[in-house]
């Protein structure tokens, strides 16, 4: 576990969220866990892209990025020519 308290924190708010649902209909209980993965999945791989990314711009290479991220150095580099690819968004 990290020796960041805020990652414990979060931890154990998304476990308080998931308790919550024991008591639930299984079809909405497994839909609410599908829902939060995906939400934290999609949150997490922006914050890594970017994080990424700012490694990059600050020269670092794309292996000591991967150590740091626990990917391989092309997975790194996949990841960053799919971030630099994707559009803007609505102008």
């Amino acid at each position: 576990m990290s020796d960041d308290p805020t990652i414990g924190f979060l931890k154990a708010d998304v476990a308080r969220f998931c308790a919550g649902l024991d008591d639930l209909a299984p079809a909405i209980r497994l839909r609410l866990v599908v829902q939060l993965r995906e939400a934290l999945g999609e949150v997490t791989d922006a914050a890594l892209d970017s994080g990424m990314a700012a490694a990059k711009a600050e020269g670092w290479g794309l292996r000591q990025i991967g150590a740091q991220a626990g990917l391989s150095h092309e997975k790194v580099r996949y990841r960053l020519a799919q971030a630099s690819d994707e559009p803007a968004g609505p102008s």
